[in-house]
């Protein structure tokens, strides 16, 4: 079983700045890929960025060049760099570890909302 804790998520002006931070545990973390992942009010959840096991990232076409994930296995934790922020990109922002045969697990959440 993995545990999923995200954090950092909070109110911040458009083109403000937020880190979002995922810290696991109950399992050994740099075996999974980890991803960032949103949903917002009425819309399906999906894919913001992930990081593989050996540092390749991937990122959804509306937040390249303005997210970065990071990923940190001595600390079994998964980041979310945001800058630049846009109305559009507030939602609740899901962690997710997921490794073939094992399967995939998901945090709370964390609420980041953008707005002046």
């Amino acid at each position: 079983q993995v545990h999923l804790v995200e954090s950092g998520g909070g109110l911040v002006q458009p083109g403000g700045s937020l880190k979002l931070s995922c810290a696991a545990s109950g399992t050994i973390f740099s075996l999974y890929v980890m991803g960032w992942y949103r949903q917002a009010p009425g819309k399906q959840r999906e894919l913001v960025a992930s990081i593989t096991t050996g540092d390749s990232t991937n990122y959804a076409d509306s937040v390249k060049g303005r997210f970065s994930i990071s990923r940190d296995n001595a600390k079994k934790t998964v980041y979310l760099q945001m800058n630049s922020l846009k109305p559009e990109d507030t939602a609740v922002y899901y962690c997710n570890a997921r490794r073939p045969l094992t399967g995939q697990f998901w945090g709370q959440g964390t609420q980041v909302t953008v707005s002046s």
